[in-house]
């Protein structure tokens, strides 16, 4: 029950603050490379669409940030496992 609870509490933690900013602005490479691409060629149009677009460029950089500890979890768990195993099948 307690691992039910924190894993709600990091949820939280994590979905409460898409809502609280509306309007905070934060530039990354991506809105960089399409002025400069529009510079280039005036008429050009992306290939796709982003699916959600984030209130507010804090919001995407918090996103981004969720997704790189994630990552860092999983490798960190299949790293362990990995070492786990093999210190198992060590005599």
């Amino acid at each position: 029950m307690k691992n039910i609870v924190l894993i709600l509490f990091a949820a939280a933690i994590a979905v409460i603050p898409l809502f609280m900013w509306e309007d905070s602005e934060f530039g990354g490479a991506d809105g960089l490379a399409e002025e400069k691409i529009t510079a280039i060629q005036a008429d050009y149009t992306p290939w796709a669409n982003p699916i959600f677009e984030p209130p507010g460029g804090e919001t995407e950089s918090l996103l981004f940030s969720l997704q790189a500890a994630i990552g860092a979890g999983v490798i960190g768990y299949v790293m362990g496992m990995i070492r786990a195993r093999s210190k198992r099948e060590k005599p």
